[in-house]
């Protein structure tokens, strides 16, 4: 898309997710971080829960945007199609590599991952905008949420009696990724991975969702995007919320329900940005952070996840340079909680030094 044509706000609202993502990925201890930046135990969404699905909502946004044009051109259809599936490929590799780095430990190689699923649903997504018709991807978009939670709420484990969504392993997914990639999940978890196999089959509705948003801010001017894309964006969200109680909101399982909830979010989150900084133009040279790395999305992420790993596994003397930084800060007698988001919050404005120059030499680095 070219600068002219980009909408400040999808740029913000990206910088923003991105940045959040990095915070709550990088606490200064694990054990002491205040509930919101901590994933739900399963059941549930807290504000760090939002941040992947946002991510992916903005992916299918961004598809709508930059294909549009060659959507009804049969001629063209292909060659963006290929460029589409090379990419995610690509996502998938970086993935991968992020997942060895550093210790490049073949053996114990985590294949899922959350660039695997961003590519996997990139290309699917990709597919599904330039070649099928609205009405189409709305009947895959149904297909597939009935038809997982179908499968997830009917389908019991082999060996168990009944389907158990209260136990991480009392479903089926969690068996067929267990079947799959016995040995290469979630170190965290063993026997399930939270961005395995199955569950990324809804996870392609959350970017279907950024589709059908992106479509109607083409299609729309003013606060005419704005009062759609919060109305259509509160509907779906009080689906979701409609649906807990029969198909639990759940990060892990990407259920149904979460589908709804955080897309209808992502929707409404993005009407309000685009209010803010694309109709009313407030404040847009106070949001410069969030936009270059907004702009830099990946640059950001890859470097955010190489540097954490360096500065857990290089150690002076015996503590690690993680391990001595966070304890200066708990030193000064805060609270265990708080030094450990001071670590956080420390790092993404180390981060930002990169990213603004990068945003200063008008660089974008693209995958």
């Amino acid at each position: 898309m070219k600068t002219s044509e980009r909408i400040l706000s999808l740029d913000i609202f990206r910088g923003l997710t991105v940045i959040l993502m990095i915070l709550v990925n990088n606490p200064g201890s694990w054990s002491s971080i205040y509930a919101p930046f901590q994933h739900a135990s399963w059941h549930g969404c807290t504000p760090t829960d939002l941040v992947f699905p946002f991510f992916l909502f903005i992916v299918g946004v961004s598809i709508s945007f930059s294909m549009m044009k060659v959507k009804d051109d049969p001629e063209k259809r292909p060659t963006v199609m290929k460029k589409a599936v090379w990419r995610g490929f690509k996502l998938i590799a970086i993935g991968l590599f992020l997942g060895l780095f550093p210790f490049f430990n073949f053996g114990e190689m985590r294949v899922p991952g959350v660039l695997q699923r961003i590519g996997i649903v990139f290309i699917i997504t990709s597919a599904l905008f330039l070649y099928l018709p609205k009405e189409k991807i709305l009947g895959v978009f149904l297909l597939i949420l009935f038809g997982y939670w179908a499968v997830m709420a009917l389908v019991p484990v082999p060996g168990l009696e009944a389907v158990d969504l209260n136990n991480p392993n009392g479903v089926i997914s969690a068996y067929i990724d267990n079947l799959v990639l016995n040995g290469h999940m979630w170190s965290g978890t063993k026997t399930w991975d939270p961005e395995g196999l199955v569950s990324t089959l809804p996870a392609i509705c959350t970017a279907i969702l950024g589709l059908f948003s992106g479509i109607l801010v083409k299609q729309n001017r003013g606060l005419v995007v704005v009062r759609k894309l919060v109305f259509y964006g509160t509907i779906v969200m009080v689906l979701g919320l409609v649906w807990h109680p029969l198909f639990p909101i759940n990060k892990s399982l990407w259920t149904s329900s979460y589908v709804l909830f955080t897309g209808g979010l992502g929707a409404i989150f993005l009407g309000l940005s685009y209010w803010l900084f694309d109709v009313k133009k407030i404040a847009r040279d106070k949001v410069l952070v969030a936009k270059a790395f907004g702009l830099n999305p990946m640059a950001a992420y890859v470097l955010a996840e190489m540097f954490a790993r360096l500065l857990g596994v290089i150690t002076i003397g015996e503590e690690s340079i993680k391990g001595h930084v966070f304890t200066a800060i708990l030193s000064t007698g805060l609270p265990a909680e708080l030094c450990s988001l001071v670590y956080a919050i420390s790092y993404v404005l180390l981060l930002s030094i990169p990213i603004l120059i990068l945003y200063r030499k008008n660089i974008v680095i693209k995958v």
